[in-house]
């Protein structure tokens, strides 16, 4: 049967990194989706002071509500975790699944800077105390994409909106409500904080877990797979 895709990218990334996903998916007769969040890809010249987590948590759920979406498998890669968690808090009953793709898991009050490593966090820090209005994109190659794409992503990436890795984000377990959920984890990406997510959701049965042998944009490194998951997951 068909499904239906909303596809949600990670800091510094746009809508453009799930191409391969959606191609494969949208010829398989499936509706996709794949928003591109405010201030990035080709929305980057609406970067300004003031985007945060609730501007691109609306972002996705004014998708739900002008496309009228219902029975959603929704997957958030990276960052995009903050904002599906979100998410689901305000369009939870439209969830059919929801998919972690080497994401962050938000508890109640946690914000990015909370979760990442040093070197985003120093990274935002120099940013603010620059004044910039977004964090610098980390290279292809820091992420372990694959070296064929590595240009074709450091092209595309973008400064991030520093408030969406301050903001605190606002949880009350919607999460937890939406019948079936899944963690995958890139492998082949070293990320203490994606490993702790991974250990804690391996260990609950209301969770199905999945190791991909590839880098953090799985997207781009492992699109069959990845297309492969997302609809098991559906079901």
């Amino acid at each position: 049967m068909p499904y239906t895709f909303v596809l949600i990218h990670g800091a510094w990334h746009g809508g453009w990194c799930w191409r391969r996903v959606a191609d494969r998916l949208r010829g398989a007769g499936h509706a996709v989706f794949t928003p591109t969040l405010t201030g990035l890809g080709e929305r980057a010249h609406l970067l300004r002071a003031g985007i945060g987590l609730e501007t691109h948590i609306a972002d996705v759920v004014n998708v739900f509500k002008w496309e009228g979406l219902a029975d959603v498998v929704l997957c958030g890669h990276s960052y995009g975790g903050m904002i599906i968690s979100g998410v689901a808090e305000e369009m939870g009953a439209a969830l059919r699944a929801i998919v972690f793709l080497d994401a962050f898991v938000p508890r109640d009050g946690e914000a990015v800077q909370d979760l990442t490593g040093p070197a985003v966090r120093e990274a935002a820090a120099a940013a603010l105390a620059r004044g910039d209005l977004g964090v610098p994109p980390r290279p292809a190659e820091a992420f372990g994409v694959n070296p064929d794409d590595r240009a074709w992503v450091d092209r595309l990436c973008v400064p991030q909106p520093i408030a969406t890795f301050t903001d605190k984000i606002a949880l009350t377990g919607a999460v937890a409500r939406v019948p079936r959920k899944a963690y995958v984890r890139a492998a082949s990406y070293a990320n203490p904080g994606f490993d702790r997510a991974f250990a804690s959701v391996r260990s609950d049965p209301a969770w199905r877990s999945y190791e991909v042998a590839c880098g953090h944009d799985v997207m781009v490194d492992a699109p069959e797979r990845l297309c492969e998951i997302l609809l098991e997951s559906a079901i």
